[in-house]
């Protein structure tokens, strides 16, 4: 069980696949570089980052689901851990950001999917649904889909949400290009929910 959270009454915690740009994304939220691994799965605890001030904290969780050359006990517990943190700090939690490739998403989602089996991502946006944890799909690498709506369109179908992705934007999909700082989407979507959670506060940091 991870064991390193400060203790903050309020989260954004930040979950995906290893090396969809979880933390490129939380260098350009919180300004500061994080370690991370030259190959996925390196980061194996989470990242915090907090402001005493403000009661809050920023956690970019490890990477969940398959990574090269891990073996499989390892992402399993990785899994584990992550369901049994989220599950802890639910109440605490304001939003949480599934961050995806969006060049790749469509793909491994479809790749995944069978009689036994469901995608990780899909079966992580509805479990921190059904915890009642408020959710922003920030959908990276945007500048390298051509087929913008399409993908954004399948990608909402994917995970339950009736296309047309536009429904869903300034709630719970965000287009986003992290590397070059292009969060606006992703920043109105966390506003939403903290502003929902009488955190306008928060806002300094979206």
């Amino acid at each position: 069980m991870f064991d390193t959270r400060p203790d903050r009454d309020s989260e954004v915690v930040l979950l995906g696949r290893s090396n969809v740009g979880k933390s490129t994304l939380m260098r350009e939220i919180t300004g500061h570089q994080f370690d991370t691994g030259g190959k996925p799965g390196v980061t194996r605890k989470p990242n915090h980052y907090d402001w005493a001030p403000e009661d809050f904290v920023i956690t970019d969780l490890p990477g969940f689901g398959f990574m090269s050359g891990v073996p499989d006990d390892v992402q399993d517990r990785i899994k584990t851990d992550i369901v049994r943190y989220l599950e802890t700090h639910a109440e605490q939690i304001l939003c949480a950001v599934i961050v995806l490739d969006g060049k790749a998403a469509v793909d491994i989602i479809d790749r995944h999917s069978g009689p036994d089996e469901i995608p990780h991502v899909v079966e992580m946006f509805g479990f921190l649904r059904e915890l009642g944890v408020p959710t922003v799909v920030a959908v990276n690498k945007m500048d390298k889909v051509d087929d913008r709506d399409e993908r954004l369109d399948a990608i909402c179908d994917r995970l339950g949400l009736l296309p047309p992705w536009q429904q869903w934007q300034g709630e719970a999909i965000a287009p986003i290009v992290a590397k070059q700082g292009n969060v606006a989407a992703l920043n109105e979507a966390v506003r939403h929910h903290l502003h929902e959670a009488n955190r306008d506060d928060l806002f300094q940091f979206f």
